[in-house]
């Protein structure tokens, strides 16, 4: 057993049940961080906070909720007129926050559950992670968690844990629900 604090950047309910669990496994003492400014409408931001709730109370987990910082118009003005690379400044906010409160808070390290989701990408979270933390004395932790995707989604299931159906933020919504506009378009 290790016993580090890590300090664990949650962006859903779902996508924390696996990282917690293996990070445990490993001996680490985690503790969630639930600050994700990119989320839209405020009602689905709500139903995520719901969900990690619901999953925090499951896995007897302690989680700090940024409610006060959350600003999807903060978000907006980070990736606007750099759409196509919005993904990479999203991470950078969200990491950047886990950081800071990893420091404040005396955690040994930090990590965050979007390294579980198959549909983000790893390789930037990772180089991220890495290259904010710097030769810092909170370094990132990086592990692979998409190992255990499968069994996330069955316990989210099980629990009946809020799942999504997009990344969170105006422009993920907007690709995930473009084909409804579609039909409606084509039926004038």
């Amino acid at each position: 057993m290790n016993n580090k604090r890590v300090l664990l950047h949650i962006c859903c309910g779902p996508c924390a049940i696996y990282p917690v669990q293996a990070l445990r496994a490993q001996g680490y003492d985690v503790t969630g961080l639930y600050f994700n400014p990119n989320i839209h409408p405020l009602q689905e931001y709500l139903k995520r906070r719901q969900g990690v709730e619901a999953t925090a109370k499951r896995l007897d987990l302690t989680v700090i909720y940024k409610d006060k910082d959350y600003d999807p118009a903060a978000y907006l003005r980070n990736v606007v007129f750099r759409e196509k690379n919005r993904c990479f400044h999203c991470y950078a906010m969200r990491l950047e926050k886990t950081l800071s409160v990893a420091k404040r808070g005396g955690f040994d390290c930090f990590s965050t559950t979007l390294l579980y989701s198959k549909f983000q990408n790893h390789q930037t979270i990772a180089d991220l992670g890495r290259d904010i933390a710097g030769q810092g004395e909170t370094p990132f932790l990086y592990q692979d968690f998409r190992e255990g995707w499968q069994q996330g989604i069955d316990l989210s299931r099980e629990w009946n844990i809020y799942r999504q159906q997009y990344c969170g933020c105006i422009y993920s919504e907007m690709e995930r629900y473009h084909r409804e506009l579609e039909k409606v378009m084509a039926k004038r």
